[in-house]
């Protein structure tokens, strides 16, 4: 079972500068830039414009002007995992690079300028799953919450929480908060006592192929819904929609396979 929680207030529309250590943006890295606005444009009704071309076209993704997610173009003979890679922000990416290698992880890209918006990096845990880190400047990161087509929870997929938790805590100072449950292996990562990602270990259950990964949740209106647009779309359901404490979920793929997981939160 995989739980999310609202990660603002409901129908959030302020944009603050995200405190050190909260989820700041998500970003997809795919093939084909055009069909994978096309899908998410009908999935979600977002809108697109140019963003820094740094790594390659890029483009965000807005909603009523607000900026929620970024789309880049992997180079024809990269053949990486298409997947949606969650960033955390940071006041200082330097120094954040040096603490992921402390800690036991990779820096995989960076850091490194991204024009006027920002600096960034791309790095790894000890178990291999890829996270990004966000300095902003001109670009805060995510702008609205709690809307059909928003970002709304992270949670990594690991093979248990022991293993990796001392790395986030050391990385980005996370608070941890287990739930207490006697075969299932989750807890929270706080800031300030909020939760603001989660860390499920799931033994044996990880894909073969992908092994521990950031999976990310979108807020929608439907999730029934939702799953039928997705396969009308190209995409695929992955877990059935059901019923859990904080909402209806499902996980989907999109057409080129990147996983993520739609959600109505209960409020």
């Amino acid at each position: 079972m995989t739980e999310a929680r609202e990660s603002a207030g409901p129908n959030s529309t302020t944009h603050a500068r995200h405190a050190p250590g909260v989820p700041c943006w998500v970003s997809l890295m795919a093939h084909g830039m055009a069909t994978t606005q096309d899908f998410y444009r009908e999935l979600f009704g977002w809108e697109f414009q140019p963003g820094p071309q740094q790594l390659g076209p890029y483009v965000r993704a807005l909603l009523d002007g607000h900026e929620v997610a970024g789309i880049g173009q992997l180079p024809p003979d990269r053949h990486l995992p298409i997947a949606w890679t969650p960033y955390f922000a940071s006041e200082d990416v330097n120094q954040t690079a040096e603490s992921v290698r402390h800690c036991g992880g990779t820096v995989g890209v960076g850091p490194l300028d991204a024009g006027e918006a920002g600096r960034l990096l791309i790095a790894s845990d000890p178990t291999g799953a890829v996270f990004g880190v966000w300095q902003a400047a001109a670009h805060l990161g995510t702008g609205i919450h709690g809307v059909h087509g928003s970002p709304a929870w992270i949670e990594l997929l690991t093979r248990d929480t022991e293993s990796v938790v001392k790395f986030y805590q050391g990385v980005f100072g996370h608070e941890q908060e287990p739930v207490v449950s006697a075969d299932f292996d989750y807890l929270t990562l706080n800031v300030g006592g909020r939760p603001v990602a989660g860390i499920h270990g799931v033994g044996h259950g990880l894909p073969r192929d992908r092994g521990p990964h950031w999976l990310t949740y979108f807020e929608v209106a439907d999730v029934d819904d939702a799953v039928v647009r997705v396969t009308d779309l190209g995409g695929h359901l992955l877990k059935a929609a059901h019923d859990s404490a904080y909402g209806r979920v499902a996980t989907v793929a999109d057409p080129e396979g990147a996983v993520f997981s739609v959600i109505h939160t209960v409020r």
